[in-house]
């Protein structure tokens, strides 16, 4: 089993866990041929795997079916003497065990974890039939293999540190299906429908993102196991945001091409994306992700800051913060109020600590937007892309469900109806995108609404096959 699962968690001396995980293979592999990329299980991919954590060992590139992807299970390299670094144990040695006064937080912070991994797969499983180019659609395969070894990871927690409960959470992750009417998947941008690349682009730039921001969080967490493990994953999300990014401004570039040429500037004449079109995938994707922080007023962030489960983005950053223990702060919330108007909400700090990794996630999205601008700017035009307020179309916390517009105005009921479509995706905008997005498979070839990369993968060029078809092959 060992063998098979590339690792460093010594799986070949721990016949317990060996055995849990050989009766767990089978079962994921049937859900990835049953949920992963639907028609493309047996062609080879050039993928990136990894089979250690230092330099040379975490992006081995090679062809593979995807079937046979190598899901390892790695943790970055243990610091001798690491200390709690926030909350009430602030200063303690971490835990390689869990303690049983916060087991049930944390098993369920690995789950929730855990659960949008398969999640995501799920969403992205007919992609591949609307490709731009091999690049693209080896890209999407490379997300989705890496979102499996993902998974891979929380299971290895679960079944390691959570016995019987955690085998039993470890199958539930299997059950569940994104949109599934009876068994969704438990947060609800995960149950959104992706059918469009401009989607999977807006997807792995907000809502990984979102990801990056949660395991920076649990990469603080006293139970080293955990920080640990998502420690090397943050090496591999930092690529799904790459393809997003890089992916809506290869979008943007080829729309301002194609502006230039075609008629009275409508890129719908000739096949592209128009810019009010873009923004509005922008909006549909930032808002859904900004959701995924839960409520501005958390008792369960206090617990789990308090306990040292999950910190701050750069919690242990010499620097960041000044106070780690967070007993007197405050953070100052506006907030509705039912006769008209705002009112300030004083929420503690560590009832905050959701709105406080959210603000570093705006942060981190307003430097993508400001990229994106240079491309507007660079090609001499005006408009510009804008980053939706976070009152703007929210499902959950404080503005859920409230009229607001993208710059956090509030609407009447009525100017809501009338104007939303201004500013999300209509229907008119999916088949819109439906009708373009043909697949395009001869290397080199790029689809009409979006640009070439700058570069290909690993050094290899952009005219490279990236994946070869069994088809092919007869």
């Amino acid at each position: 089993m060992s063998d098979k699962i590339p690792n460093n968690v010594d799986l070949s001396s721990n016949r317990k866990l060996q055995k849990a995980l050989e009766r767990w293979l089978p079962n994921y592999l049937d859900w990835w041929r049953e949920m992963g990329p639907e028609g493309f299980q047996e062609d080879w991919i050039y993928l990136r795997t990894a089979v250690s954590v230092d330099t040379d060992g975490w992006a081995h590139f090679d062809y593979v079916k995807m079937p046979d992807y190598r899901w390892g299970i790695f943790l970055t390299p243990p610091e001798k003497e690491r200390t709690i670094a926030f909350g009430d144990e602030i200063g303690k040695r971490v835990w390689d065990e869990v303690p049983g006064e916060v087991r049930k937080e944390l098993r369920r912070l690995i789950v929730v974890q855990a659960d949008t991994e398969p999640a995501s797969v799920e969403q992205q499983r007919l992609l591949g039939k609307t490709c731009p180019s091999l690049y693209d659609l080896r890209n999407l395969f490379q997300v989705n293999v890496e979102e499996g070894r993902h998974l891979w990871a929380m299971v290895y927690l679960l079944m390691q540190y959570f016995g019987r409960d955690g085998r039993e959470e470890a199958e539930d992750l299997l059950v569940r299906r994104s949109g599934h009417q009876d068994s969704p998947r438990m947060l609800e941008a995960f149950n959104k429908p992706i059918q469009d690349w401009l989607s999977f682009f807006c997807f792995t730039t907000f809502t990984d993102r979102d990801g990056k921001f949660q395991l920076g969080a649990l990469a603080e967490s006293a139970f080293d196991p955990l920080a640990r493990s998502t420690r090397f994953m943050l090496t591999e999300e930092a690529h799904h945001m790459f393809v997003g990014e890089t992916g809506v401004g290869r979008v943007i570039q080829r729309t301002v091409e194609l502006m230039k040429t075609a008629p009275e500037g409508d890129v719908t004449k000739v096949g592209g994306i128009p810019l009010d079109m873009i923004q509005r995938y922008m909006n549909e994707w930032l808002t859904a992700s900004m959701d995924l922080f839960g409520s501005e007023d958390s008792s369960n962030s206090a617990t789990f800051f308090a306990a040292g489960l999950k910190g701050r983005w750069e919690e242990s950053k010499p620097g960041r913060y000044e106070d780690h223990k967070c007993l007197e702060g405050e953070y100052t919330l506006e907030v509705p109020r039912d006769e008209g108007g705002f009112a300030e909400r004083r929420i503690p700090l560590r009832r905050a600590m959701n709105l406080v990794l959210r603000d570093s996630y705006v942060e981190d999205c307003d430097r993508v937007f400001a990229r994106w601008n240079r491309i507007l700017e660079k090609a001499g035009m005006s408009e510009r892309f804008y980053r939706a307020s976070d009152r703007f179309n929210r499902n959950q916390g404080v503005y859920a469900g409230m009229p607001f517009d993208p710059w956090g105005k509030l609407l009447s009921r009525e100017e809501w109806e009338a104007k939303k479509s201004e500013w999300l995706p209509t229907e008119a905008d999916r088949e819109y995108l439906r009708r373009i997005m043909t697949p395009v498979t001869e290397p080199g070839v790029y689809a009409n609404w979006i640009a070439p990369p700058k570069k290909g993968i690993n050094g290899k060029p952009i005219d490279f096959a990236y994946v070869k078809f069994a088809r092919d092959e007869n």
